[in-house]
């Protein structure tokens, strides 16, 4: 029982790594930014390592078999078209293939599972392309859509990146409104894609005043399945949802550990 002593302790989250070319010469390195990782150990109480997006080389039941969670965050690159049957990107859009082949095979072994996923902005769309929707290209082109992307005047006048940008309703009776008891909220904007055609199987929880999905879960998963467009990392400390959300994961991802460590045990 020595073994299971040692690994006894926090809950773990896999956080799925962006590919990054950091030099131009087609060196990779597998990046995160600090505070997706920080946050979860803040907020969720959970020990946050990074997954390098090897598809090759790693099998989801390898991964899957060390977590009690995933935590899905933004990333430079878009979901590329192909895997909803969307238009071909322009030679110029920034890919991600690797994370791609890495995160949609695992966010539905982790609904098979039951291990709790945590997706923000980029995590969202991935969620949804995951379980067969789709995704706008470009909000801001859709008509009667706003410009949801980053302000390019960010970092002078007084503005932030991290600034709450526009407001969201909360889906009546639904998980997010049941955790703040609030029906409308604001949130920051970063993103240039969202959700087009809602994947069966997700409900949503938040919209915003255009009407692009901005909190998703998933009806009767085993485990809490999540996902908010805006960057929950930024504000949990202030914001009453992010931090709600965090708990919550922090819980399930718990739950988890508490079922993975019990199967050890037995085993040893």
């Amino acid at each position: 029982m020595s073994n299971l002593n040692n690994l006894a302790g926090k809950p773990i989250v896999g956080i799925p790594t962006s590919q990054v070319d950091i030099n131009g010469r087609g060196h990779a390195a597998h990046m995160s930014s600090r505070r997706n990782a920080s946050t979860i150990a803040q907020y969720a109480d959970a020990i946050p390592i990074m997954l390098p997006c090897l598809p090759e080389m790693l099998s989801v039941d390898e991964v899957l078999a060390q977590v009690d969670g995933i935590m899905l965050t933004g990333g430079r690159a878009n979901v590329e078209p192909h895997h909803y049957d969307g238009p071909a990107f322009p030679d110029d859009e920034p890919i991600d293939p690797c994370r791609d082949n890495t995160v949609l095979p695992l966010i539905r072994a982790c609904i098979d599972r039951g291990i709790p996923i945590f997706g923000t902005c980029r995590g969202i769309q991935e969620i949804n392309v995951a379980l067969g929707g789709s995704l706008h290209y470009r909000v801001h082109v859709v008509p009667g859509k706003i410009d949801h992307r980053m302000r390019r005047d960010a970092d002078g006048n007084g503005i932030d990146v991290e600034d709450l940008r526009h407001w969201i309703d909360l889906t009546p009776n639904g998980l997010f409104h049941e955790w703040v008891g609030e029906k409308r909220l604001m949130v920051n904007s970063l993103h240039g894609q969202g959700i087009d055609r809602l994947a069966d199987g997700l409900k949503v929880e938040a919209v915003s005043d255009d009407g692009i999905i901005e909190g998703i879960t998933v009806e009767g998963a085993k485990a809490l399945t999540v996902g908010v467009q805006w960057h929950a990392e930024f504000n949990p400390d202030t914001h009453a949802l992010s931090h709600a959300i965090y708990v919550a994961f922090g819980q399930a991802v718990r739950e988890h550990a508490a079922r993975r460590l019990g199967t050890l045990s037995e085993a040893i």
